[in-house]
């Protein structure tokens, strides 16, 4: 399976991006995640594949959500806290 999809960053959060399938029509998202998610800037398109591997998050997850929910989120990192 491969799924072409959009990509955005939220300006609200550092490291939070927003994956939809090419061409998504974002009005059509829940409220509530536009909302905190903040306007959407454009960041790439990317191709998803099976087969490939993602940095972050895994592939198979990404595509899973996409034809569930029309959407994944995927979370900035954790931060580190450092020892003392």
């Amino acid at each position: 399976m491969k799924i072409l999809t959009d990509i955005y960053r939220s300006p609200k959060k550092e490291g939070l991006y927003l994956y939809v399938k090419k061409g998504q029509d974002l009005s059509e998202l829940p409220d509530v995640l536009m909302k905190s998610f903040g306007v959407p800037e454009f960041s790439m398109r990317l191709l998803l594949a099976s087969e490939k591997k993602l940095a972050r998050v895994d592939v198979e997850e990404v595509m899973q959500a996409l034809n569930d929910k029309q959407f994944f989120l995927q979370m900035p990192p954790p931060a580190h806290i450092e020892s003392v």
